[in-house]
């Protein structure tokens, strides 16, 4: 009996050893703006310090940011491919509608939030888990993590151009991403969505290949948009909606402990943007402004939200339950 005990107390002894000795989980993040002087920098910053504090150093996060893994769409192209360069990504909330997301597609639509509280409203609430579990029901290789937002979108313009409304955007060459939605929405205002990368936006500004583009306020001045478009125009079409998601790869590296830390962190993360979000996005203006910045304030976006009705409907398709669900959490 005594070298039963004693066999077992080794066994023991092994595999605590074997445990401590175990080489942490690496996960690599992918971000495709800066970390510094960006809200999802800091989202991404503040989500590694809490898996790595709730796991106590089993899990780490390797943040690969500034788009050195590629451009959002060839992260998730990477992803749908199980290329297993990344495990999380920071991507748009719109972005999986390109594959087959029917949801998703809702939050991209122009005028859908009609203020911040109100994305909030959907982003705590059991339709946004729904929302969040949509790319496993279709059977993509990911899963979200959780939702937060980078502050409404609005469209700047090349320095010294005189743009100062809706009737100013007619026949411009405007920069969008692969998004049919985006697409259609600069249609409708008048212009002409003209695709580029978000990598060489900055050159293709300074160039003239087009003369506008949108982002949220952060990333405007952040990417150092405003040295060559320093004309900033608060239409605020769409809100800046992000998930954090996780391929279906990288979930299974993990231990059920360690894929519910993942899911705690996410949660505290998303609490983290929504306390940030408002006063960072403020603070941005406010800098902006100092630096001579041109800033246009649009204070009746009636005919914005005319313009961009048949984008909605066009788009809405068979989700309407779940779009008027979204509208009705306002």
């Amino acid at each position: 009996m005594k070298k039963i005990i004693a066999l077992i107390l080794a066994a023991m002894m092994l595999l605590s050893s074997a445990a401590a000795l175990a080489e942490p989980v690496t996960l690599v993040y992918a971000e495709v703006n800066p970390l510094e002087g960006t809200i999802v920098g800091s989202i991404a910053k503040f989500f590694k310090e809490k898996v790595e504090e709730l796991s106590g150093g089993e899990i780490i996060i390797d943040i690969q940011a500034s788009g050195v893994l590629g451009t959002e769409a060839q992260i998730l192209d990477g992803i749908m491919m199980d290329a297993g360069t990344v495990d999380i990504s920071r991507i748009s909330a719109f972005a999986l509608s390109s594959y087959g997301c029917k949801k998703a597609t809702l939050l991209s639509l122009p005028f859908v939030f009609e203020n911040r509280a109100h994305f909030w409203n959907f982003a705590n609430s059991e339709l946004a888990a729904e929302f969040l579990n949509e790319p496993q029901t279709i059977g993509l290789p990911l899963r979200g993590i959780a939702y937060g937002e980078e502050g409404f979108r609005h469209f700047f313009f090349q320095t010294g151009l005189p743009v100062a409304g809706i009737e100013d955007l007619k026949d411009l060459k405007i920069r969008v991403s692969e998004d049919p939605v985006m697409t259609g929405m600069v249609k409708a205002l008048g212009a002409y969505p003209t695709t580029v990368s978000f990598t060489e936006l900055y050159s293709a500004l300074q160039s003239g290949v087009v003369v506008g583009a949108e982002q949220p306020i952060a990333n405007y001045k952040s990417n150092a948009f405003p040295e060559v478009a320093n004309t900033l125009l608060l239409d605020g079409h769409t809100l800046g909606a992000i998930q954090l998601v996780i391929t279906d790869m990288g979930w299974a590296k993990l231990t059920e402990q360690q894929q519910a830390w993942i899911l705690e962190a996410g949660k505290l993360t998303q609490e983290y943007n929504a306390q940030i979000v408002e006063a960072a996005e403020a603070d941005v203006l406010a800098a902006l402004k100092e630096e001579g910045c041109n800033i246009i304030e649009v204070t009746d976006k009636t005919p914005y939200m005319e313009a961009c009705k048949p984008i909605v409907e066009a788009n809405v398709g068979a989700e309407m339950a779940a779009y008027e669900a979204i509208i009705n959490l306002k």
